[in-house]
């Protein structure tokens, strides 16, 4: 396996490289090398999810506050027939 040095990663980078590493428990290496074959398009994402903006917010929610967050939607789960005919 080849070995490569990058310079001048900035800081805004090299935070998403840590993000990444911390998230997935491997290496800053591993992560980095995951990045770079996204976005050369040698990797699949493995989601059809557009974007990561919200992924800082996984697993934040106590169970009180998912429940009511439940709690919240659950009229909308509900079919208004007069609606539909």
């Amino acid at each position: 396996m080849k070995q490569l040095t990058v310079r001048g990663l900035g800081d805004e980078l090299t935070r998403a490289i840590r993000r990444l590493a911390n998230r997935d428990g491997t290496s800053l290496n591993r992560a980095a090398v995951k990045l770079l074959r996204r976005g050369v398009g040698l990797e699949e994402t493995g989601s059809d999810t557009v974007g990561s903006s919200l992924d800082h917010l996984i697993g934040t929610w106590s169970e009180a506050e998912a429940d009511e967050f439940e709690r919240a939607l659950r009229h909308f789960e509900r079919i208004d027939r007069a609606v539909w005919e």
